[in-house]
């Protein structure tokens, strides 16, 4: 039997800034992963400039990216267990960093600055 997509039911702001946050916890100049518990702590959200922000390696649509900034989706996420509590930054569960958001590479592209 295949996984349910989307089994938290997490809406698509929430979907984005999980898939976003996991480009960024792939980005070893922009986190730190805790090898004990799989979590990793992003360093820094970036910031939009413009219509869009860099995320690691990629562009993406400051639009898309507009749960970093919106309290409520960390929140939800937290409640879900997929964010916990971090010294610094925001720190993804192993379940976090997990979750299928299907989402994969839909809105990001490489910077060409």
């Amino acid at each position: 039997m295949a996984a349910k997509k989307n089994p938290l039911k997490l809406n698509k702001l929430q979907l984005r800034t999980l898939a976003l946050t996991q480009v960024l916890a792939n980005e070893p100049d922009l986190s730190v992963r805790n090898e004990e518990s799989g979590a990793v702590t992003i360093r820094h959200l970036p910031h939009a400039h413009g219509d869009h922000m860099h995320v690691g390696p990629f562009v993406v649509s400051a639009k898309d990216a507009s749960g970093f900034s919106n309290p409520a989706v960390w929140v939800a996420l937290k409640r879900k267990g997929l964010v916990i509590d971090g010294d610094f930054g925001v720190t993804l569960s192993a379940e976090g960093l997990a979750y299928d958001t299907g989402l994969g590479e839909k809105f990001i592209a490489p910077s060409d600055h």
